[in-house]
């Protein structure tokens, strides 16, 4: 079957989906389980084991570092490696200025140590949005020899994060495993009652549906 007529298939089954929704909007009940089945769509959380390394992506903030300095604790690894994005304006100008180590990513390593992870490193190569992760993490872990690396991803954001990093690293002989962040903010169970998680969900939502668009299989 050709790329074609499966996102013609996936087209047709999210039509089918999306007027079923509206159909059943009107239905309280309904609607709650619809709404908490889509929260519950968003969320990886894979079974751990010991793995080379721990991998926080910056965007993981507070709540990842703790999950990977908890790991670290149980003995899943003994390393978390920071994957930075590029630096924003002003860091770039705060380095211009010559202030030292002030970007955000400096400060989520600073976090770790806090909570007595000794060994962090960072990754050389940022990272712009979950495509570019996951081909800088593929050749990351080709220089480094990996064999199992575990993410850290915010809940929300953990089924879009798996599947590009199963495309990226699909017949590499690294396993990962994405682990999401227990004190991620986002809810999937009641989501839609609060603004930000109403705005994090639908635009999650939206990123995992074209995803799925563009890769049937993943």
């Amino acid at each position: 079957m050709n790329g074609m007529s499966l996102r013609f298939r996936w087209t047709r089954l999210l039509a089918v989906v999306v007027l079923a929704g509206v159909v059943a909007a009107g239905v309280p009940a309904v609607r709650t389980s619809w709404l908490r089945a889509a929260g519950q769509a968003l969320v990886v959380d894979e079974p751990v084991e010991p793995s080379d390394v721990i991998v926080l992506p910056k965007w993981a903030g507070a709540a990842g570092a703790i999950e990977a300095a908890d790991l670290v604790h149980d003995g899943i690894a003994g390393l978390v490696a920071v994957l930075p994005e590029p630096q924003k304006p002003a860091e770039r100008e705060l380095a211009r200025r010559g202030v030292p180590d002030a970007s955000e990513t400096i400060e989520l390593v600073r976090l770790l140590h806090a909570l007595d992870v000794a060994n962090v490193e960072l990754i050389p190569d940022p990272a712009a949005g979950t495509e570019a992760e996951g081909q800088v993490l593929l050749a990351w872990c080709g220089r480094r020899q990996f064999r199992s690396i575990l993410v850290v991803s915010s809940a929300d954001h953990s089924r879009r994060v798996r599947r590009v990093l199963h495309r990226s690293l699909w017949g590499q002989a690294t396993k990962v495993t994405i682990r999401s962040a227990r004190y991620s903010t986002f809810a999937p169970d009641s989501w839609w009652t609060t603004r930000d998680g109403a705005r994090t969900g639908i635009v999650e939502l939206q990123k995992l549906l074209l995803d799925l668009l563009r890769h049937p299989i993943s």
